[in-house]
C-alpha cells in the first residue's frame, strides 16, 4: 500500500538541511520571546513567556504596555515577524537571512515606531556560548520552506498534543512553544511537591529552573532536533524520575529510552511514515505517561477523564 502523501500535514524534516534555518529562528524567536519576558508578570512554570502555534506561526499572548497591549508574531506565510497594537497600529520585520544584531535592531525600531520601551536581557538563554544580540554580527541563514515545513509539523504536533491533553482534568499546562529549548511541550502535575531541582542549565538561572520543577511532572513534546540530538522528535520524561521508568515498556515499537538525555524518544519521522500518524503519537505520549503515573504512583483515578469531544461538557459524578 503507498503511503499517503504528508508533504504538507506531516512534512519531511531533514535536520542537518534545516539546522541552519532552525538555529536562526531560534535566536531570532529569543529576541521576541524577551520582550514578553520583560512585559508579562510571572506565571508559574514560566508559561507566561511562551509562544503558541497560531494559523501563519507563532504567536504571543497580548503583552500589557500602559494604556495598550500588543502581540508579537513570527508569520512564515509572509515570512516576517509581526507587531500589533490594540492602538491599531503595527509594524513588520522581514524573515531573511542576515545577523542577530540587524534583525534584533530593526526589532527595536519596530517597537520604538509603535511607542514601545522595554529593555531586555540581550543574552541568549539555553544556548552553548551566546553572544549578546547586539554584537552578534555573524551572518545567518534563513530558508523560508525550512521554516514553513517546521510551522507545519508544530500545527500537527500540537493538534495531537491537544487531545492527548483533554484526557487529564488534573493540573495541566497549555500546549505552549518554548523559545529557550526551542520546543513545543505539555506538562501533566501530579499535584504533589518534587525534589528542589539540581540546577544547571547553560545560561538560565536555577531559581527559573527550579520553579519550573517545583512539583511532579510527566512532560511531553517535539522538537525539531539540535546539535548532539540530530533528529526531529516527539519526547516524553518524568521529574522527579521514578525507579524503573527508563527500563519500562512503552509504545510504538520505534520509541526508546535516551540515557544521555533521560527521556523517552519517538522520531518524527516514524510518525510521518506511519499509515496513522495521529494514532503512533497517541500511543507514545499515554504509553510514557502512564509509566511516570503508575511508578511514580499517581492518583490516577483522580486525575484522569476520557478524551474531550467537541461541544460536549465533562461528566461529573
Amino acid at each position: 500500500m503507498p503511503l499517503p502523501d504528508r508533504s504538507m500535514s506531516w512534512p519531511a524534516l531533514p535536520y542537518a538541511e534545516l539546522r541552519p534555518t532552525l538555529e536562526t529562528l531560534q535566536l531570532f524567536a529569543q529576541v521576541a520571546g524577551k520582550v514578553r519576558l520583560a512585559g508579562t508578570p510571572w506565571l508559574n512554570h514560566s508559561w507566561h513567556v511562551t509562544f503558541t502555534v497560531s494559523a501563519r506561526g507563532l504567536i504571543t499572548a497580548l503583552i500589557p504596555h500602559g494604556d495598550f497591549s500588543f502581540d508579537i508574531e513570527f508569520d512564515f506565510v509572509s515570512d516576517r515577524v509581526e507587531l500589533r497594537t490594540t492602538n491599531g497600529t503595527r509594524a513588520a520585520v522581514a524573515l531573511t537571512a542576515r545577523s542577530v544584531a540587524t534583525f534584533y535592531a530593526e526589532f527595536c525600531d519596530a517597537l520604538d515606531s509603535l511607542g514601545i520601551a522595554i529593555k531586555i536581557d540581550r543574552l541568549p538563554n539555553e544556548l552553548p556560548d551566546p553572544a549578546p544580540f547586539h554584537e552578534d554580527n555573524t551572518m545567518r541563514a534563513y530558508d523560508a520552506d525550512a521554516a514553513r515545513r517546521f510551522w507545519r509539523a508544530l500545527v500537527e504536533a500540537e493538534r495531537v498534543l491537544q487531545r492527548f491533553r483533554t484526557r487529564f482534568i488534573g493540573k495541566s499546562s497549555p500546549v505552549h512553544f518554548f523559545w529557550g529549548s526551542f520546543d513545543l511541550a505539555v506538562t501533566r502535575f501530579s499535584g504533589r511537591p518534587a525534589p528542589l531541582h539540581p540546577g544547571g542549565v547553560p545560561h538560565l538561572s536555577d531559581a527559573v529552573t527550579r520553579e519550573a520543577y517545583s512539583h511532579e511532572v510527566s512532560s511531553a513534546g517535539f522538537w525539531p532536533g539540535s546539535p548532539g540530538a540530530e533528529e526531529a522528535a516527539f519526547y516524553s520524561y518524568a521529574y522527579p524520575t521514578p525507579p524503573g521508568f527508563a527500563e519500562a515498556r512503552v509504545k510504538p515499537d520505534a520509541a526508546r529510552f535516551d540515557k544521555g538525555l533521560g527521556e523517552f524518544l519517538l522520531p518524527y519521522e516514524a510518525v510521518r511514515k506511519a499509515n496513522d500518524p495521529d494514532a503512533m503519537l497517541l500511543d507514545f505520549l499515554q504509553s510514557t505517561y502512564e509509566a511516570a503515573a503508575d511508578l511514580g504512583k499517581w492518583d490516577r483515578a483522580a486525575l484522569e477523564c476520557e478524551e474531550g469531544k467537541p461541544g460536549v461538557p465533562r461528566r461529573i459524578r
